[in-house]
């Protein structure tokens, strides 16, 4: 994992962030978009897990979505692992749980249409108020890409 470094404190706001976010994952091919939304979504699963130990369907969204980035399993497949996180996002009875399940159910979606990844990211970041960083730090460890001052 890369460590946060002096030049990173010019992105001290929620906002910055998000903006850096885009720019780097507008310019990604698909397979590494899964795969960073997968990160962010594996960082967070616990919170689900935790309160819904006898509910897979997030953890096994991402399982798809994981199998797809090695040509072991189609679209049509990872896609109704997404719409099975969603639905255990709207049957959980915990805010939080549901948060990470509709995470899930878009980092698993991302192998369908990119644009997902992000919204995986930002349900993801309402668990923690420092998901945002650790997502940036992914995200530049992942795709080579030196901070900017």
């Amino acid at each position: 994992m890369v460590s946060m470094s002096e030049d990173s404190s010019a992105l001290n706001s929620e906002s910055d962030l998000k903006k850096k976010i885009a720019e780097i994952t507008s310019k990604m091919e698909k397979r590494s978009l899964v795969i960073w939304a997968i990160y962010c979504v594996e960082h967070v699963l616990s919170y689900f897990e935790d309160k819904f130990p006898n509910d897979d369907r997030p953890r096994k969204a991402i399982e798809a979505a994981h199998s797809w980035t090695y040509g072991e399993i189609s679209v049509g497949k990872v896609r109704s692992a997404a719409f099975a996180a969603h639905a255990a996002a709207r049957e959980v009875d915990n805010a939080v749980a549901c948060t990470v399940a509709r995470a899930a159910g878009h980092a698993t979606a991302t192998v369908h249409v990119a644009g997902h990844a992000v919204h995986a990211a930002n349900y993801a970041a309402k668990v923690d108020t420092k998901e945002r960083v650790w997502q940036y730090e992914q995200l530049l460890e992942l795709t080579g890409t030196i901070k900017e001052n």
